[in-house]
């Protein structure tokens, strides 16, 4: 299913940015002129960001797997037969 690659490639990216940002939080990449570089705050965000990204993988594979439907119009007709 073309839309779960997409939720889990878009998490994977958004994994990578958060790694990138936790390591410019510890000091261990990035220029030393960033307002990131050596800030403990972002290494904070940067796992926060990290965590968000390893859900949408998930639910991206889940989707992939499961083979889930994200169409609305047969999503609307499945709710309102509740």
């Amino acid at each position: 299913m073309k839309g779960g690659k997409t939720i889990t490639i878009i998490g994977i990216i958004i994994g990578m940015f958060g790694l990138i940002f936790h390591l410019q939080g510890q000091s261990i990449v990035g220029p030393e002129s960033s307002f990131m570089y050596a800030n403990p705050k972002w290494t904070n965000y940067g796992l926060q960001i990290m965590v968000t990204g390893i859900v949408i993988s998930g639910v991206g594979f889940v989707v992939l797997k499961k083979k889930i439907i994200f169409n609305t119009e047969e999503a609307f007709q499945i709710f309102n037969n509740f």
